[in-house]
Parts: structure tokens; sequence; C-alpha cells
């Protein structure tokens, strides 16, 4: 471990801010002063347990809410049963304004509430098992797990009693609360489906076979924009596993980073001596050589939010809900569990796309004519049935954009234009870069930011495509860059128009993206999406997509070319060159005529761009899409 220690020592010159904070008294000390707080107000809270000490607690003081506080509440795994989701609801409606956040961790948060509120709050969820501790700042943060997990068809290994033997091990311990450099997010699966987001964690265990033995594989380092790694190391049973949960949070928590916080989670640590080096030194700090990775079985996307129900082992359902941006209140999660009492086994479970389940449902048909369900549908349109968008400005400070309004604005507007009666597309929103919508594994991912329209600020989003959470997971890529918020419904209009016209019969934009997509460059795609909304928006009836199979070879250049032959035939029903040879023209002398003498009325942008693309002079030619670009911004 000489590696670790000496990554360590050059990197423990100095400490940050918070560090030193930390190092300045016990969290449990703000803790212990919550009635005090509460009986003297808001104005008697010391900065410093404002600003970090309450958060270990899962108590923010949230600025976007002054004088208000969120809540957030460790459920593990997402597994919850309806007297606990009473009173959860309760509590929202009594203390926070009716309002509830149901999380991309399958967990949820309280808002709005104040300080006098809080012993009283935390007494009422605390009777029923639940709490805050360790849910903030530099903690294990709550276990994610699959919420179906042995009732589910899928499911080999059984995780949750796992999940928290695990969380025992941290849990309302002082020597680990606020110990670690940084937050450290956990996940395990024992199922075949993706249902908790398993490749995304620092450290998670995911559904493995060796040796024809069942067991977990060990994936680390990951975060937001990071898929985490094998660490090629096999658990082959649920002591292994303890053990080397144990041995790399020992290992963070005395090796992991302390300087530069951007660059503390585990992720840099690994980075720093390499995973060879990490499984070297969790298995001897377990002292267990264990095995050698086997095969990942865990590979499988989970679809039941398509279906609006999936059957469980005991032939009941567990039925969807699906909760928009998972903007969700207080009396809705006691009508949840009103419902689970009346048609279920009283079990209700969080989902990794902010929506839930009500399990142990055998009269379907009867609990979806419940009133309930004219607000919250089991089975939504495929723009809403995957739908997530984070806190965003409204209750993040850092939030850039709005973001849950954006999100459910721009799916209502989709389903509108582009009305999908089948298929599936992953719309996830994060409002600024610290991702927190899981924006980069979405079909379609939106990061907020900042842009400039006529020179002055307003909201954006950069648009990516391509994330997975299949397999070991995939970050997308971006297409668009700081795109007007007031246009990007437009632009991801042209995409859906795509998908709806080239899909199969049962085919999800992810496979519309690697069979069609993944032939273009990124520049090609982004520019199409801007040109069909340029096209729609000046009602200019030609349509300029995508092809199922094409030539280009990813070259920007030629597809520059290709783009522009396109066009200037579908407007004028006539070719640009008599003959072309890799994508150029093969006779150097014949000129270009001008589409304004074939079209008179031709839109003049139009024309400008295909002049830039197509002119006479080869050296005087656009070969990139950012120097056309210009010709059809909006």
């Amino acid at each position: 471990m000489q590696a670790l220690q000496n990554a360590y020592d050059a990197r423990a010159k100095k400490i940050n801010k918070i560090e030193e904070i930390k190092n300045s008294k016990s969290p449990q000390e703000a803790f212990d002063k919550l009635q005090e707080y509460a009986d003297s107000g808001y104005d008697s809270i010391p900065k410093e347990d404002k600003s970090y000490f309450l958060k270990c607690f899962g108590i923010y003081d949230r600025p976007a809410t002054p004088g208000m506080f969120m809540i957030k509440l460790r459920i593990p795994g997402g597994h919850l049963n309806s007297a606990q989701a009473r009173v959860i609801g309760e509590c929202a409606r009594d203390f926070g304004q009716d309002y509830i956040d149901l999380t991309t961790r399958a967990q949820c948060e309280l808002r709005y509430l104040k300080i006098e509120d809080m012993p009283t709050l935390l007494d009422r969820l605390k009777a029923v098992g639940i709490d805050s501790y360790q849910t903030g700042v530099d903690n294990l943060r709550g276990i994610m797990g699959d919420p179906l997990d042995e009732f589910g068809f899928d499911n080999i290994l059984p995780s949750q009693k796992l999940l928290l033997k695990l969380q025992s091990m941290f849990l309302y311990s002082p020597d680990w609360i606020s110990t670690l450099p940084r937050k450290f997010n956990t996940a395990i699966t024992g199922s075949l489906s993706n249902r908790c987001n398993v490749f995304t964690h620092d450290c998670s265990f995911v559904l493995a076979q060796k040796d024809g033995i069942y067991g977990y594989n060990m994936y680390l380092g990951g975060k937001v924009g990071v898929i985490a790694k094998s660490a090629d190391i096999f658990l082959a049973n649920e002591d292994e596993v303890e053990k080397a949960f144990a041995s790399i949070t020992d290992i963070f928590k005395r090796f992991g980073f302390r300087d530069n916080r951007n660059k503390n989670r585990l992720h840099f640590l690994i980075e720093a001596v390499g995973m060879g080096e990490i499984a070297s030194a969790i298995r001897e700090n377990a002292g267990i050589n264990f095995a050698r990775a086997g095969e990942t079985m865990t590979q499988i996307d989970f679809n039941d939010p398509d279906q609006g129900k999936v059957q469980l082992r005991d032939g009941s359902y567990g039925v969807h809900v699906v909760v928009p941006s998972g903007v969700f209140t207080g009396n809705a999660m006691m009508e949840v569990a009103d419902l689970s009492d009346k048609y279920g086994d009283k079990e209700i479970r969080f989902d990794m796309e902010q929506s839930l389940y009500i399990l142990g449902v055998n009269d379907v048909d009867s609990l979806l004519k419940e009133k309930f369900f004219e607000t919250y549908k089991s089975l939504n349109t495929p723009y809403f049935n995957h739908l997530i968008a984070c806190a965003g400005t409204e209750h993040c400070p850092f939030g850039v954009i709005e973001n849950k309004n954006d999100a459910i604005n721009m799916s209502k507007y989709l389903d509108e234009k582009v009305p999908l009666e089948n298929g599936r597309v992953r719309m996830y929103w994060s409002a600024c870069v610290k991702g927190c919508g899981i924006h980069g594994l979405g079909d379609i991912g939106f990061e907020g930011c900042k842009t400039k329209v006529n020179g002055e600020t307003e909201g954006g989003v950069n648009i990516s495509i391509g994330g997975k959470l299949v397999s070991e997971g995939e970050e997308g890529y971006t297409v668009i860059k700081s795109a007007p918020l007031r246009y990007a419904h437009l632009y991801v209009e042209t995409l859906m128009l795509e998908y709806k016209k080239h899909k199969g019969q049962s085919e999800n934009f992810e496979g519309f993206c690697d069979r069609v997509l993944r032939q273009y460059t990124s520049s090609y795609i982004g520019f199409t999406m801007k040109l069909g909304a340029y096209l729609r928006e000046n009602n200019i009836d030609v349509c300029i997509g995508f092809s199922d199979k094409t030539k280009t070879g990813k070259n920007e250049e030629y597809e520059v070319f290709e783009l522009g032959r396109k066009v200037y035939y579908a407007m004028s029903k006539k070719e640009a060159y008599s003959a072309y040879e890799r994508f150029t023209n093969v006779l150097n002398n014949e000129k270009l005529e001008d589409i304004r003498n074939l079209m008179p009325n031709i839109d003049e942008n139009i024309a400008l761009m295909l002049d830039a693309i197509l002119s006479t002079k080869e050296e005087n030619r656009a070969v990139v899409f950012s120097e056309i670009t210009p010709f059809i911004s909006l």
C-alpha cells in the first residue's frame, strides 16, 4: 500500500477549507443543538452549522428559499412501507408546503422546512424508522439497490438484506460521520436488469458468475461523467462483500485526497495509483485474496415503466407510478400509502428515475381506476415514462436553469408535435455541470448552462445523446453546445421526427442512435437538429435528416458537402453538379448554377449556406459545420 501513501503524501501539503471546518468540532455537536436552534430561531444557528455540520445529517440550509431548510431522507435501496410513506407525506404536508422531491438515488427530499419544526419532524420520522443521518456532504450516502430485488423475476441474488448489513457498518458511527474526504456513493444489485444505475457509483457490487457460482463483481470510481471500472475482484458470498466494502471505505478514508475538493472523490485516488494498485490494496487490507472478476450478469436495461406494471414472483404486480421530474406532494404520498394498503402488500419502492412502484397488487384494473391515476399515470407517453430532472434554480444554489418545468414543458411539446404510439426515449436533465440529473446517461441529455441571445444572457442547455445504462454503461456525447432554452425543444423535435421516421416497430431511441446516428459526426447531428428547426420555423417544406446508410465515414468535410448536395436537390430537383467522386464534383470546370435562378423565392439564408458549401471554387467551400451554422440561426 506504499503507492497509496506516496500519492497521499504528494497531495497532503495543504487541506481545503472544508477540512479545516471539519477539524473545528464534532458534527454531533451541531445535531445535538437542534432543539436549542428550534427554540432560538434561524438566526441563532452558527454559520459553520448551516454551511456544513447540519448537512452531515441531511439538513440543508437553502439560499434559494431564505430561512428554510431541505432535508434528505435515507430510504435504504428505495424500499419503504406504507406506514413510512404516510408519515413522510404528513411531514411534507404539515411542515414543508406539501412538497416532495423524488431523487435519482431512489430517495426523497422535503423542502420549505423551518428550523422551529425540525425536532418534531425528525421525531415523527424516527417513529417509523426513517431518518436523515449521513445523507449529505462527506459521508457514506444512502446505498442504492434494485427496487424489486427478491420480488423480481430477473433477480438471482436478493441483496436488500446485504445492503442493510453494509449500511450498519457505518450508520450512526462517530468514526464515519464526516470523516471521509468527500461523499461516497454505493450500489448493489443481484438482478439481471440494471434498475439502480449501478455502474456510476464510487463503489458497486454487481451480479456476476464465476466457476458456476453467483456472486458480485466489484466496480470502483464512478461519478458524474465517469463510468465505474472493474476492480477485477469477484466476491463469492456476503461475507466477502462486507469485507471488501470495509476495505475500500477504510482505504478511501485513510488515503483519499483532502486538498482540492473538486478532485477528492475515489476516482482521483484510483487515477493517481491505478486500479491494479487499488485492487491489491483492497485484498491486502481485507486480508483476503479475493478471486479475479467473473462474468458480469447485470446487462439488461429495465423496461417496467414502458409497460406500466411488472409481474412479480408471487404472481402479483408492481404497478409503476410516473412522477414527471420527481415533483411530488405530501398528499400524493399519503394517497400512495392508502392505495398500497388497499390494493397491495403495503410495500412501496422508489426508483432511479424519480418515480415509484406500488408492490403486491393483484387487482391492477381496479387500482388504475382510482382518481390518483388521473394525475400520476401508471403508463405515460414515451416522453414522460423515463423523464428525469434535478432540482434546478428554484431549490439548488448550483442550478443555472429552472430545469424541472423545462423538462416537463419539453415533454409536453414533443407529445403534441411528435406523438409516439410506442417507443422509448430517456430524457435526463441536469440544471448544471454537477450532473445530479445524470444527463450523461440519458438517450438525450440536457446540462444547464448560460448562453447569449442578441447579446443578452439567458438560460440554455448543452444537449448530448447516446448515454447508456446497459452492459457497463456509457456516457453520451455532446451534439449541441449552449442551445438557448427558447429553441432547445425545436432542435429536439428534429431528432424525434427522425426517430419516428426511422425506428423499427419496437425500436427504442438507444437502438436508433446505435443503428443510425452513430454513422454521423456529432457536428452533423447537431447541425441537422438546428437545420430542421430552421426549416420548420420558416415554413420551408424540405426534410433533410438522416439515412439508414451513409458513406461519408464520419468525415465532417464529406458530410458538409453531401448535406449541401441533398438540400440543393431537395429544393431545386436538380443536382448541383453532373458527376461526383469522393464527395466532390468530378468536372473541375463545371460551374454551380445559382439556386436563386432555379428558385427565385428561396430563403436567402439557405441560398447563402448552399453558396458556402457548394462553391464552384473548391478552396472557398465550407468544410466544417461551424462555418455554416450562422446561416440557420433562429
